[in-house]
């Protein structure tokens, strides 16, 4: 498979993974979760920094797509995790992240065999 099909799926997966964490818990388990709360950090850079290595010729392909939210989400969350605000992160999750793998869904299935 190549690269970027795992990048993409990679994307696709922690998205779904973050969704559901974000549906199952509210902010304010989030906050008294440990567990829960560094899961949906986790897969929200996961989704950062697989989008940040997809090669920019086929992130121009696709200039609707915004790619630049994750990446700087993720920065957020590694460099800047001790002021990282779960109500964004939860809102994220679940508003805009379903959008965004359906986005990343589609390009996957147009990318050549």
């Amino acid at each position: 498979m190549r690269r970027e099909a795992l990048l993409l799926d990679e994307i696709i997966t922690a998205a779904q993974r973050a969704t559901d964490i974000a549906t199952r818990h509210g902010v304010e388990d989030l906050a008294d979760s440990p567990d829960a709360r560094d899961a949906l950090l986790w897969n929200m850079t996961v989704i950062g920094e697989a989008v940040n290595q997809l090669p920019e010729a086929l992130r121009a392909q696709y200039p609707h797509v915004p790619w630049s939210q994750p990446i700087r989400l993720r920065n957020r969350i590694v460099h800047g995790y001790w002021s990282v605000d779960l109500d964004v992160i939860h809102a994220v999750a679940l508003g805009d992240l379903p959008g965004f793998a359906d986005q990343i869904r589609s390009i996957a299935a147009a990318l050549p065999e």
